[in-house]
């Protein structure tokens, strides 16, 4: 058996380039929120960015927590954000199995090594127990444990054993302090005796995360790990840890830390997972797209630079640095969100967007399942006319829904009636005579709106609003919709002519 060093005695981890290697490690609980899915972006932008290795594992040792369906949800969620990994599960590499619940075999053959190497040694005391001692002390109940069983006998291990207690393991901590430059946040120094000697694995020879975490990182080759500020607290553990795994033979360095910033929430509290902001799906099912969401998720601690927020996945890999991230805590802010998203609309290619928003159209009942020949071709009209007008994809539907109705489907809405204004009934009618004029064969949009130009601005002499405002409500049933002379283009002369009508006998 070795002497543990009472000093950290490994090195940190000098990977650079190819050799870099980063982890997400999620547990299966529940659907994927956005503050992961933000630690997931940075893992596989700083891989990217350097050459390097993105390997995806599963944290499912937590039985009563854990699900098959948010493993499930966790796979769906990465592969729909297009953040693809060079390693880990369904991709395998040279550490499997990449599931800690297929890894209980791997964890008992380091606990034994720790053992033997004199880093882990069996701990009999209760919790009631170590709260006496503290008070028998005089010491503060809070501190803990005080490493009293640090060098107990076979004779007093024998005699707790006649007790019938089964003995958790504890890491035998250095005393000593524990630094390690903080990729985000720089030098962190917690001094000596900040925490005691802690368990690793239960009394029932289960291993805790705090062992198995690491153990992982080690065994896997993990270089740099990047994770949420709220686990800053638990890393001087696993440096403890680590050093011991280093002394036994079984790595041969610590991994450099990053901590990420929180995500915070209204009234500047971390984001909940319940609130629904955090849920990544519900960004999805209004009309997120990937490329949007990840690009405001990028924003959340980082930036390409001052006077610029809309950027391509390429461009964030080629640029991103952990140590550019702002350690302040960022707020999720939705409109800024929906601005982002708006913009990467914007950039996509018209056949894309119109094959985006289709999924959206068939949940909402606008279109069916199979789309007809005929709705194609209004689709292939209709969706250039709202791509710049749109924030996220689920709006298409109320923009086109009125597109694939008849005239006798069409409702107006209580907004589009209350700013009519009182001639409504007359401004349909001389629409209708102007629109009857105009061979079918050139029912474009040009010529409709030269004819109601000259009907209803330059003869009746009014505003456009008062022009078109009544026409757009008719033909819509709302008081928004897409560009007017184009949609009725869309729906034909005799389609234009029968909703205004329709609308001319209730107005």
């Amino acid at each position: 058996m070795s002497n543990p060093s009472a000093a950290i005695s490994a090195p940190f981890s000098a990977a650079v380039g190819s050799d870099v290697k980063v982890r997400f490690c999620p547990s299966p609980t529940g659907t994927p929120h956005v503050g992961l899915i933000r630690t997931a972006l940075f893992n596989w932008a700083y891989a990217r960015h350097t050459g390097g290795t993105f390997l995806f594992r599963i944290e499912d040792t937590d039985a009563e927590r854990d699900s098959e369906e948010s493993f499930e949800m966790i796979l769906e969620a990465l592969r729909w954000l297009g953040l693809n990994w060079d390693e880990g599960v369904g991709v395998g590499g040279p550490a499997e199995p990449y599931r800690q619940s297929e890894r209980g075999h791997i964890y008992l053959e380091v606990i034994e090594k720790l053992k033997a190497s004199g880093h882990l040694y069996e701990s009999f005391l209760t919790g009631e127990e170590i709260d006496e001692r503290n008070k028998a002390a005089g010491r503060a109940p809070q501190l803990g444990y005080d490493n009293s069983e640090r060098n107990l006998t076979e004779e007093q291990r024998a005699s707790y054993r006649a007790e019938g207690r089964s003995p958790a393991l504890r890491l035998r901590v250095p005393e000593t302090d524990i630094s390690f430059t903080d990729l985000v946040r720089g030098e962190i120094t917690f001094p000596a005796g900040s925490f005691p000697d802690f368990v690793v694995v239960r009394p029932n020879g289960q291993p805790l995360y705090t062992l198995v975490n690491p153990v992982d990182d080690a065994l896997m080759g993990v270089t740099h790990v990047l994770r949420g500020e709220d686990l800053l607290a638990s890393t001087p553990r696993q440096i403890a840890l680590y050093n011991a795994m280093y002394e036994a033979g079984i790595t041969k360095f610590i991994p450099q830390f990053g901590h990420l910033p929180y995500v915070m929430g209204d009234g500047n509290k971390k984001l909940s997972k319940r609130d629904p902001e955090s849920n990544l799906f519900h960004h999805r099912d209004r009309g997120f797209i990937p490329e949007g969401l990840l690009n405001y998720l990028a924003l959340l601690g980082w930036g390409i630079s001052a006077d610029r927020d809309v950027f391509s996945l390429d461009e964030l890999a080629g640029a991103f640095d952990v140590t550019n991230v702002n350690p302040n805590p960022a707020r999720f802010d939705l409109k800024k969100a929906e601005a982002i998203n708006a913009a990467h609309i914007r950039l996509l290619e018209p056949a894309d967007f119109k094959a985006r928003i289709v999924p959206y159209l068939q949940s909402s009942g606008v279109i069916g399942a199979s789309i007809s020949p005929a709705e194609d071709a209004i689709l292939t009209a209709a969706a250039p006319l709202i791509q710049e007008r749109v924030t996220v994809l689920g709006e298409a539907s109320d923009l086109l829904s009125f597109l694939f109705k008849t005239a006798d489907q069409i409702d107006i809405e209580d907004d589009a009636k209350a700013g009519l204004p009182e001639n409504t009934v007359a401004v349909l009618e001389a629409a209708i005579v102007a629109i009857e004029a105009i061979d079918a064969a050139d029912f474009k949009t040009e010529a409709v709106q030269n004819a109601l130009t000259v009907a209803l601005i330059e003869k009746l002499e009014l505003k456009p609003r008062f022009a078109f405002g009544p026409l757009r409500t008719g033909i819509s049933g709302r008081r928004i919709s897409p560009p007017l002379f184009e949609s009725m283009e869309i729906l034909g002369k005799e389609e234009t002519i029968a909703r205004l009508k329709a609308f001319a006998r209730v107005a």
